[in-house]
Parts: structure tokens; C-alpha cells; sequence
């Protein structure tokens, strides 16, 4: 099993093979990532080949604004909004380089725009830390994203812990299945000494936790399956840590149905390889038929049938 990176590796490379292209030339390439996020990098006018633009749509942005992800944009990424903040054209949000005005580090540059993603789906998590901070009495707002298409994200801050809720659906009836048994390890393997730190993970299907009950608006039907992480102050006690467990709680869905088709795709290879051996066990008890049969007499000579021919 494999932990999936935070940053859009494709995004990275291409923005890296734009700093360090000593001749400048005209970029137009559309990059997705996972959750039906898209990136665009492009040279928007042509007589000016060192500038170069970096759009992002997100689904679920205006849901996203509820929650002041323009402040997380305004902090990691301020000095590279368009300066007339101008947006693409069926882009949530649009950044401006400057090829002739980069840091030194243009590396650092291309892996921080490769964690666009990340960084903006931050944005309810920090108000979630942000709530706890206060010690608050009584449990905070329970924000929810529609971040695809009929799933969803809840995220509610307590007294004593931040709840992460995953509404997330199985279409396929396998799908259900395999994602049953994952789901299952995740709730036992905390008995094992070497992850008891790790999150509290609840798993249910057939009735919602309390906690997002009153989205009745939400579909929540047999179809769906969901998980809850419960983190404690240990989650989030300093910046890095908190960074590390945003980055692997957004790719727990994608990890998820990476595995179950890594499953899938495993168990149909066996399947293939099996039906392989047993046609070669089938073949091998085909009576040979090719040569005529013989019979050996007495005298030890061989009588050979001959057929009999109609005229």
C-alpha cells in the first residue's frame, strides 16, 4: 500500500520545465488532479511570452469562500494573484509569474504551486483549529463541502477534539465490498500498539453519525458509506503537524478507491492467470487424434486401418 502525495506532480514538473526553459515560448496545457479539480497554465498574450498565468477551478469554491480560503490564498500565494485580480474564464482563482522575475529558489516556487490543492481545501480545517483554539463550551459549526459529485466532507470542531466526517459513496457492488473490508482495517488496526496515536476512525453504513443529521437534504442512502476521524490535540499541537494531517485526512477518499481498484485490478490478473492454467490442464487431457491408430499384431508388425474410399 502507498501513501499518495499532496502535490500535483504533473503541475510541478511543467511549471519547473517553464522556469528553466532558457527560451521562452508559448504555453497552453490543462493538468488534472483528483475530486474534479483543473489547472491551467498558459501564456495569455503572446507578445508577452514571460508571463505566463496559473489558473485552478475548484468545484466546491464558492463553498469554500463560506470559510475565508481567500485569506489562506491572500497568505501562500498574495504576491502572485493577477495584480487587477482578474480570473480565467471558468477558473476559480488566477495567478500571474513573472518568467523574468522569479526567486532563486524556482524549484520551491513550482512544489508550493503544486500544493494549490491542498492549501485551498485548508481553509475550513484552519477555521476548525481556530475554533478549538478559543476552548470553546459547546461544539462549533459543522461545515460541510460538496467536494464531488454527490459526496461530502464534514468538519466540526469540540470542546476536546475536531470531528472529520466523509460521506462517500460506492456505486459499484463490488466497490462496496472491498471498501467494507478497508474500512474495517482502519477501525481495528488502532488496537496495535505502533498506530494507537493515530486518529480515532468510526465506520458506519446504514445511519449517518449524529453529528450530520440534520443535512436531511443530503442524500444519505444504502449507497453510502461513512467514515469519521476524531483528532485530538496531538493532530494539530504545532504547524508542521497540522499540515501533515490536513494533507493525509484530503486524500483519504482517493486513497481509498486507489486500493480498491489496485484490488481489483490484482484479483483479476489471478483470475486471468488461473484461467490460463486450466485451459493448459484441458488440453492436455484432449485424446490425440492426429496420427491413425495402429495395432500391433502377433508376429509383432503393425496393422494400419486403411479407409475405405466410395467411387
Amino acid at each position: 500500500m502507498i501513501i499518495l502525495e499532496p502535490n500535483n506532480l504533473a503541475l510541478q514538473t511543467c511549471l519547473e520545465n517553464c522556469f528553466s526553459s532558457v527560451k521562452k515560448e508559448v504555453v497552453d496545457i490543462t493538468l488534472v488532479d483528483f475530486d474534479n479539480v483543473l489547472y491551467h497554465v498558459s501564456t495569455p498574450i503572446l507578445t508577452e511570452k514571460n508571463l505566463i498565468w496559473v489558473s485552478i477551478k475548484v468545484p466546491c469554491f464558492k463553498e469554500l469562500e463560506r470559510y475565508k480560503v481567500q485569506e489562506i490564498i491572500q497568505k501562500e500565494y498574495g504576491q502572485y494573484l493577477h495584480p487587477e485580480l482578474k480570473v480565467e474564464d471558468d477558473y476559480s482563482v488566477t495567478f500571474q509569474l513573472d518568467l523574468d522575475a522569479l526567486p532563486e529558489n524556482s524549484d520551491e516556487l513550482a512544489k508550493h504551486f503544486s500544493l494549490l490543492k491542498r492549501n485551498i481545501f485548508l481553509a475550513p480545517f484552519v477555521q476548525a483549529f481556530n475554533y478549538f483554539d478559543t476552548k470553546p463550551e459547546q461544539p462549533g459549526e459543522v461545515m460541510n463541502l460538496s467536494y464531488r459529485d454527490g459526496e461530502y466532507l464534514y468538519i466540526q470542531a469540540m470542546e476536546d477534539r475536531i470531528t472529520v466526517i466523509f460521506s462517500t459513496r460506492f456505486k459499484d457492488e463490488m466497490d462496496r465490498v472491498f471498501g467494507k473490508v478497508f474500512l474495517q482495517e482502519f477501525v481495528d488496526a488502532r488496537r496495535q500498539s505502533l498506530v494507537s496515536n493515530a486518529p480515532q476512525v468510526l465506520y458506519s453504513t446504514k445511519e449517518p453519525p449524529l453529528e450530520i443529521r440534520n443535512f436531511p437534504e443530503q442524500n444519505h442512502g444504502q449507497d453510502f458509506s461513512h467514515i469519521t476521524f476524531i483528532l485530538f490535540p496531538r493532530h494539530f499541537k504545532d504547524e508542521e503537524t497540522k499540515y501533515k494531517t490536513v494533507s493525509q485526512i484530503q486524500l483519504f477518499r482517493n486513497y481509498l478507491h486507489y486500493h480498491i481498484k489496485c484490488s481489483k485490478a490484482y484479483i483479476h490478473s489471478r483470475l486471468r492467470n488461473r484461467v490460463v492454467e486450466f485451459i493448459k490442464v484441458l488440453n492436455r487431457a484432449k485424446p490425440d487424434t492426429s496420427s491413425q491408430a495402429e495395432k500391433k499384431l502377433a508376429s509383432g508388425r503393425f496393422f494400419r486401418q486403411q479407409r475405405s474410399s466410395l467411387s
